[in-house]
């Protein structure tokens, strides 16, 4: 870690590639908006061979960012954690967390379901967080929260950290803006910020007509008649 934070009690956030990239996509793009300061990264000999590329500079895979004036301090990743090392990752960031004096920790990640809605799922490591997003979000009631997310969910609650998830509902392995717009909605809620989601909506637009082409053309190749053979005769 580079930096320290100049804020006094963050929201510490944090977001991993999983399910519909919707941890990875909500977190940059609140980076973006609310043009948050680089404190530092996160490298390790277990993480993938792979060098992140921005506008032409390289950039380390898991980087941290803060927001002075918000408080908020975030956590976000280009490259999924690997099972065998989400423990040691995860424990050394909440070793990190710990250390800073945050108030809360908000993990973002995706929930797969059959669903076609934009439903945002909870869950808490306490009663009082739990209160705390009783009636913004659907509670997340039985079920896992699995990688990194999960071990620094599991972490928080052993240590006694206040920390949620929030898990936007997606529908496939596709990237899904839609599904992490709705999730910067409720943080927008719960933390009296005005994120603007418009780009995601347009994102999430943009993908859905890619994908309906592409499922048209499948659709066509499928049941274009074959040509028959022409029997050669010599």
């Amino acid at each position: 870690f580079a930096k320290s934070p100049k804020s006094e009690h963050p929201v510490v956030f944090e977001g991993f590639p999983g399910i519909g990239l919707v941890g990875n996509i909500a977190s940059q793009h609140i980076i973006n908006e609310l043009d948050m300061d680089y404190l530092g990264s996160i490298n390790s000999l277990y993480f993938p061979p792979i060098a992140v590329l921005f506008k032409g500079i390289i950039n380390m895979p898991v980087r941290i960012y803060e927001s002075p004036e918000n408080e908020i301090v975030m956590i976000v990743s280009d490259i999924p954690i690997h099972p065998s090392v989400s423990y040691e990752v995860g424990m050394e960031l909440v070793d990190w967390i710990e250390s800073i004096n945050i108030s809360e920790v908000v993990s973002i990640a995706g929930i797969a379901t059959m669903s076609t809605e934009n439903r945002v799922f909870g869950a808490a490591t306490t009663e009082e967080m739990l209160e705390k997003i009783k009636g913004i979000v659907e509670i997340f009631q039985v079920g896992t929260i699995s990688g990194i997310s999960g071990t620094i969910m599991t972490e928080c609650s052993i240590r006694n950290i206040p920390a949620i998830s929030l898990l936007g509902e997606t529908h496939s392995q596709n990237p899904d803006p839609r599904a992490a717009a709705a999730v910067i909605k409720v943080i927008n809620t719960l933390y009296n910020l005005s994120i603007d989601t418009e780009k995601l909506i347009e994102q999430g637009e943009k993908i859905e007509l890619e994908l309906q082409k592409l499922a048209e053309q499948v659709k066509t190749t499928e049941i274009e008649p074959q040509k028959k053979e022409v029997p050669m005769y010599g």
